[in-house]
């Protein structure tokens, strides 16, 4: 019976989903249509959905697709990298949690995305300065979740171990790791999201090619439905992305 009332719960969420998606649509379709909104400000989406299709039959995303995934992989992986060690080992001492995590947090809350003039004067306009934003914005969450998830395992479980002679490996494998792994996982979840939304930004300002630079491309050549269909293809590109992590987070908190 509860599984029951969970999936009618889950399916009755995806229709309100799908009627909102409908319903902004709608709006779109008659402010392009019907309310005189200009076609340079707003194109009509079917215009857009020809453009959509033409596209993925093209394949004409895939130089710029190449160049974002590039610098998305890159940056991802070096945050995850030095994040989680440098938040595991932040989190082993009391003191250095006082010390470094309202520090990293402080950090954390001023908009580096603002920096990227400096970034783009230390690694030019190529890939290494958005790997280098990526890197640095996506860094903070995910050392800050190591830090909280490590940080604020129950310590029975770790004296228990401990009495039982638990060997430092065998405390991390099969105390400390599962006992964080659902807050590290959602911090590894927003530094994959900001990673890509930050890179993805940085495109649009300063760039010689990526998915956000061609998006500014079109827009200087008035192109606008072309545009609109790239906005659209990054979005459904995100939202695929979030998908996958979220189950993959999911699953992780299931089997840990």
């Amino acid at each position: 019976m509860k599984r029951r009332r969970e999936r009618a719960a889950q399916i009755g969420s995806r229709a309100l989903q799908i009627a909102f998606l409908f319903a902004l649509l709608l709006l779109w379709y008659l402010a392009a249509n019907d309310w005189g909104v200009n076609h340079l400000l707003l194109p009509d989406p079917l215009a857009v959905w020809h453009q959509f299709v033409d596209l993925l039959k093209s394949g004409a995303y895939l130089p710029d697709l190449r160049v974002t995934a590039a610098e998305f992989a890159a940056a991802f992986l070096l945050a995850m990298t030095t994040g989680t060690i440098t938040g595991y080992f932040v989190s082993r001492s009391r003191y250095l949690i006082r010390v470094f995590e309202p520090l990293f947090a402080g950090i954390y809350s001023i908009p580096i995305i603002l920096l990227l003039p400096l970034y783009v004067l230390f690694f030019g306009l190529g890939l290494e300065s958005k790997i280098a934003l990526g890197t640095t914005i996506s860094f903070f969450p995910i050392t800050l979740a190591t830090i909280a998830g490590f940080g604020n395992v129950d310590r029975t479980l770790v004296t228990a171990a401990r009495s039982m002679g638990a060997s430092d490996y065998q405390m991390f494998r099969y105390v400390l790791l599962p006992a964080a792994l659902p807050v590290l996982l959602g911090g590894l979840r927003i530094g994959f999201t900001v990673a890509l939304l930050s890179i993805l930004g940085a495109e649009t300002i300063a760039s010689l090619a990526g998915l956000g630079h061609h998006i500014v491309e079109l827009a200087e050549d008035m192109e606008m439905s072309r545009m609109f269909a790239y906005i659209v293809f990054v979005i459904v590109m995100v939202a695929l992305l979030n998908g996958v992590v979220s189950h993959l987070e999911a699953r992780g908190r299931r089997h840990r």
